[in-house]
């Protein structure tokens, strides 16, 4: 069985110290090793760089980084620094860390060794209390921060100080995460400066992670100065080599036959692993076709719901799955030492990232597979991910205005009904402004601070560049003719960068790209099966008054959209590769072809409505007018329904611009859209005549409002039921 803590050294005969050191240190030393030895085994020794950093922190108090390949053993590191400053009488380790539902066994490892860890994140709110008054107490040596907690209001202005005032130690893991240059930003952890900086002096404090380059360890190091800028960050860098690893692309010619190849070829290898992929849609419709299969596997993504995902991580962990077939959700700080394989449907954005997610497994085996099945859309995905970045400034200065003017704090919801940008992206706007000092959450939302900001359009279009040369560069990894270990280190900035002698390129085996015939038609066949929901809307967006549009609430049931249905999501890996195309920006406006056709009316054969629908009613459009309406028309032939026309726009310019938040957009769509006398005409008489659902057809739903606008008017002109129908669905 394999050890509670893998990523400890168990037997590191490649680190032998020159010397044993004597007097206060040797006695500390021994006292590491046995704390070690607590954690993980009789056999468990330090490698000298963990000593190097346990001392720096227990004996010089000093700030480190450890930028360390995984399964290195970082996490003893801070697990054995903490019961050495414990027993010296130091207050409990805080730990900052995105992998609290990931590390529980690593929590519980250190219980058994008498390190008692809580958590504050926010699935355990219930908890927080208690939590507060075991540390207040002396009960917790530990206590594991998500980052998203540093800037609550509550957590950070009544519970932050007095932690940061009575720390022993304080742990950033994943600390890439603080640097903009790094593959995983996440702006909470740039809050972790204001933390360093209101430390008490002498609070020794550590930063971990397997994956930094020599531009991002620059950049964690200066930042990790904040309030003791008079002592340089001591760094300690290893070698990145993972020998257990054998890495290899295997290029297929499309969805299908890559989906036959991991229904072919992942019950050969041995053990557990996971399946990546770039998209959720595409991690569900992967995991449906090898349970088909007969193949254990779950869908993990950042949708499951948290219950379902600590079932599933527990499943791999037991072995009692083949695979998780993850987004990268599954990431950081998963910690299972046997994983046998880990499988990419799919290329990530980098190689750094790609480095990440592969070093998941081999760490206690001898060898573990990592497949990257490269396709032709990843670079598509690639650029939908692209445009997330950093808005432009004419809508950072916007969202300053409107914070500043504010009488009172405004939440996330209100500020959508002026700056159109979809939440998300809002989101980490604000809180890249938080850390800048510009903008302040409060109780009830946010405010500006009024000090003056700079936006720092060089840094982002450095960033945006840095981006783009990470993503060529993974390409070329797919083309190489030399090693790709070798490739990925350099990537890294590894100065013991070279050839591993087991990849496929250093020895000339390269995996299969044939597949069996009936395994090719089982995928295509799953692969070709048309249709996914389209949940209507409930709730009116919160603050449509001030955009003049009197809206408020639930949508009442006499009004609302029934469930819809698409063709496909533009993410899906069987139907998405030919919606993306006829849905790209440039394509033409052209009635869809027989194939798509033939799609939809099998989605229509498939729904399982209440009624029957009894006529088409055509969304109007300014880009793909004759798309709709002849998909309409042609629907209504087909199907034997009534062709009601379409609805109109109030003027001849449409909607105008696309708005692409939630409130933005439903107040677009609700100035514009309207009944005419003559479609109003034809719903009355069809009412009259044969009373049922009708269809409401457009392209694809997005933030989903023109749907619900839409099927409002319809049911107030006098149908009964509206069901919308369309070529795709963006998300997942």
């Amino acid at each position: 069985m394999a050890t509670p803590i893998p990523d400890h050294t168990t037997s590191d005969t490649s680190a032998d110290p020159s010397g044993t050191p004597s007097g206060a240190d040797g006695a500390l030393r021994e006292r590491a090793e046995a704390h070690l030895r607590a954690l993980a085994g009789d056999s468990a020794r330090l490698r000298e760089d963990q000593w190097t950093a346990i001392h720096a922190l227990v004996a010089g108090h000093r700030r480190a980084l450890v930028v360390q390949r995984t399964g290195w053993g970082k996490s003893a590191v801070y697990f054995v620094a903490t019961a050495l400053l414990r027993t010296e009488g130091a207050g409990p380790t805080v730990i900052v860390s995105p992998l609290l539902a990931l590390m529980r066994n690593q929590i519980a490892a250190a219980e058994r060794a008498g390190i008692h860890a809580r958590t504050i994140n926010s699935s355990n709110t219930t908890d927080w209390e208690a939590a507060y008054a075991d540390v207040a107490a002396g009960r917790v040596d530990v206590l594991l921060v998500s980052p998203e907690r540093l800037n609550n209001p509550e957590f950070r202005d009544r519970v932050l100080p007095e932690l940061a005032s009575g720390a022993g130690l304080v742990v950033i893991d994943e600390a890439h995460c603080v640097s903009d240059w790094g593959h995983d930003f996440r702006p909470d952890y740039r809050r972790i400066r204001s933390l360093l900086h209101d430390l008490p002096v002498g609070v020794p404090v550590l930063a971990t992670t397997a994956t930094a380059n020599e531009r991002v360890t620059r950049d964690v190091a200066e930042q990790l100065r904040a309030g003791a800028e008079r002592e340089e960050t001591l760094v300690l860098r290893g070698s990145l080599e993972r020998e257990s690893l054998r890495l290899a692309v295997a290029r297929l010619p499309d969805s299908t036959a890559r989906l036959s190849w991991l229904a072919e070829h992942l019950p050969k290898i041995q053990g557990s692993g996971i399946v990546y992929t770039l998209t959720v849609s595409a991690a569900q419709e992967t995991a449906r076709f090898l349970a088909e299969q007969g193949m254990e596997v779950r869908a993990y993504t950042g949708q499951t719901d948290p219950d379902e995902r600590r079932e599933a991580e527990d499943d791999l962990l037991a072995n009692r799955v083949k695979a998780l077939v993850a987004t990268s959700a599954l990431g950081m700080g998963f910690d299972k030492p046997d994983l046998g394989f880990v499988v990419h449907l799919g290329a990530p954005q980098s190689p750094i990232s790609y480095y990440q997610q592969v070093g998941r497994a081999g760490r206690g085996v001898r060898r573990a597979e990592a497949v990257l099945l490269p396709g032709r859309e990843d670079t598509q995905i690639w650029e939908y991910f692209a445009g997330l970045s950093f808005p432009p400034e004419q809508t950072v200065r916007q969202t300053l205005e409107v914070l500043a003017s504010a009488d009172r704090p405004l939440t996330v919801a209100h500020l959508e009904t002026r700056v159109d940008l979809r939440r998300t992206r809002l989101e980490q706007m604000l809180k890249v402004l938080d850390v800048d000092g510009a903008v302040r959450r409060v109780r009830g939302g946010w405010e500006a601070t009024g000090r003056p900001w700079t936006y720092d359009a060089e840094r982002y279009a450095a960033v945006s560049r840095a981006r783009e040369s990470e993503q060529r560069a993974m390409l070329d990894y797919l083309d190489l003719d030399s090693c790709r270990m070798e490739f990925l280190r350099r990537q890294l900035d590894d100065p013991e960068a070279a050839p591993c002698g087991r990849c496929d390129v250093c020895t000339g085996e390269y995996w299969p790209t044939d597949v069996d015939p009936a395994r090719r038609e089982a995928a295509a066949e799953h692969l070709d099966r048309p249709g996914t929901p389209i949940a209507p809307r409930r709730q009116w967006p919160t603050g449509m008054a001030a955009l003049g549009v009197d809206l408020s609430g639930r949508i009442r049931e006499d009004l609302r959209a029934g469930e819809g249905r698409a063709l496909g999501r533009l993410t899906d890996i069987g139907w998405g590769n030919e919606l993306r195309r006829v849905l790209a920006s440039d394509a033409p406006d052209a009635p869809v072809d027989d194939r798509l056709l033939q799609g939809v009316v099998r989605v229509l054969a498939a729904w399982d409505w209440e009624r029957r629908p009894v006529g088409v009613v055509a969304m109007p459009s300014l880009t793909r007018p004759r798309m709709i309406t002849d998909l309409a028309a042609r629907l209504a032939r087909l199907g034997r329904l009534e062709p009601l026309g379409a609805l109109e726009y109030r003027t001849e310019r449409g909607t105008g611009a696309r708005r692409h938040n939630s409130a933005l957009r439903l107040e677009q769509v609700y100035t514009a859209l309207t009944v005419g006398e003559e479609l109003s005409a034809r719903l009355a008489a069809l009412r009259e005549r044969t009373p049922g659902p009708v269809l409401l057809v457009d392209d694809y739903a997005d933030t989903g409002w023109t749907l619900a606008v839409g099927a409002a008017l319809l049911r107030r002109a006098g149908a009964s039921e509206v069901l919308p129908l369309t070529l795709a669905t963006t998300g997942g």
